[in-house]
């Protein structure tokens, strides 16, 4: 097998959501453990993260690990997603280390009862390459002491450093060699906050910066090495419209999980990498996009940044601040340069299915054709415009197909939730296509 080949039965993580493993001054200081254990459908995450660092106090952790224990030995069975604790670590302090260690072994102890539902463990704060490697070796100490096969708990990374972005371009180097069990390795997890502390950045308002570079490098990294990559906390849980639009900036980058703070933000991750139930029209005039509306089959645009009038020699258009007159053909050619379809899934599934049936045919590629009545300022034009589709292309958007299939697989507590938005007829042959 491969480096860049996926080890772990699961393909993609959309969510990654984060709970206190023991929260001070409650009757039950594993109150909130008991609830996210809870969580089923689009509110439970892909990946449960009981949080034994950074979320819960360091004079409760030894309290949060055994409320790990209790917890899941008691429900970890019926929770859908997978369960990685993170315990504490970090590349510059041998003692918070040992910490992470007898927390890790205790938690993984068969006589307890939990280690049975768990996954994994995500390590956080770690540095070089060679402080992964001693990461690894504490998940193969913890496994030969227990009886575990080796590499069955997966080991997942928190990058918090410039050190340890660094360290993900040596993976395809390391993982593999014998002296190692690197290829336990399962997600590449930004943590942002720590990064800027690290990088000691400065912005004028104190805000964390976007470091698009690093969630570039780590979906990179993720990608050579057969890994998930992440993306860290977005810590203004109110703000909805700029999570979804981290998401989708995201995606882009081949980044489609994303840490998740509150069940609501659970939702909006797990639902954000599908393919819509519905195709709709977008127009994207000076690097903004507005959402077309569409009437009796016209697909309507009504903001303020694109006008168009009907002349006796033909149009004038206005897009943003550039006006220019045109004949129809040339209206056409420059609206197909503003409009641009989003496709739903079941879209993506037929055409699909119509390039595969067109390869079983001899043909090596076909042209796609989408089209559209378009309304602006009261006139109507037909827009229209033709995608070749050959082997690559096929291959490409296969991967929000692959998404789903996967979902579907590995999350039934959700079958219901994709049936209802998407319909049944569409969820039977989105499993059946590619």
């Amino acid at each position: 097998m491969t480096v860049d080949e996926q080890l772990h039965d699961r393909q993609f993580v959309r969510t990654f959501f984060t709970t206190p493993t023991a929260v001070e001054g409650e009757d039950d200081s594993a109150k909130m453990l008991k609830s996210a254990i809870g969580l089923r459908g689009m509110q439970a995450p892909d990946v449960w993260v009981p949080d034994n660092e950074d979320a819960t106090a360091p004079n409760m952790r030894d309290e949060g690990a055994g409320n790990i224990i209790d917890v899941i030995a008691e429900d970890g069975a019926d929770f859908p997603g997978e369960i990685h604790p993170r315990v504490v670590w970090h590349r510059d302090s041998p003692g918070t280390r040992y910490q992470g260690f007898q927390h890790m072994l205790e938690i993984a102890d068969p006589d307890n009862g939990a280690v049975e539902h768990i996954d994994g463990f995500v390590i956080p704060e770690v540095g070089d390459v060679d402080d992964w490697k001693k990461a690894d070796e504490f998940f193969t100490i913890v496994e030969n002491e227990h009886g575990l096969e080796e590499g069955s708990l997966a080991m997942s990374v928190i990058i918090e450093s410039g050190s340890a972005e660094l360290a993900m371009g040596k993976l395809r180097d390391e993982m593999g060699k014998p002296s190692n069990n690197l290829q336990r390795l399962f997600m590449l997890v930004d943590g942002e906050v720590d990064y800027t502390k690290d990088m000691r950045a400065i912005t004028p308002t104190g805000e964390l910066p976007p470091w698009p570079e690093l969630r570039h490098n780590t979906s990179r990294a993720a990608s050579a090495a057969g890994l998930i990559a992440v993306d860290g906390p977005f810590d203004d849980i109110r703000d909805v419209e700029g999570y979804r639009e981290r998401m989708t900036d995201n995606q882009a980058k081949g980044q489609l999980g994303i840490w998740s703070l509150t069940p609501g933000q659970v939702v909006e991750a797990n639902k954000s990498p599908l393919p819509p139930r519905d195709g709709y029209w977008l127009a994207e005039i000076d690097g903004r996009e507005e959402e077309l509306t569409e009437e009796d089959g016209v697909q309507v645009y009504d903001g303020d940044r694109l006008s168009l009038e009907e002349t006796a020699d033909g149009y004038r258009l206005r897009v943003g601040s550039d006006e220019q007159t045109l004949d129809e053909e040339g209206l056409k050619e420059e609206l197909l340069d503003v409009f641009a379809y989003v496709p739903s899934l079941s879209d993506i599934v037929d055409s699909m299915a119509e390039f595969e049936a067109a390869k079983e045919a001899g043909k090596g590629a076909i042209a796609m054709t989408r089209a559209a009545t378009v309304r602006i300022d009261g006139v109507e034009v037909e827009v229209s415009s033709d995608r070749m589709w050959d082997e690559a292309t096929y291959q490409a958007l296969q991967t929000p197909i692959t998404l789903f299939q996967d979902v579907y697989e590995n999350r039934p507590d959700q079958h219901e939730d994709l049936a209802d938005l998407y319909g049944e007829d569409v969820v039977e042959r989105a499993m059946n296509v590619g």
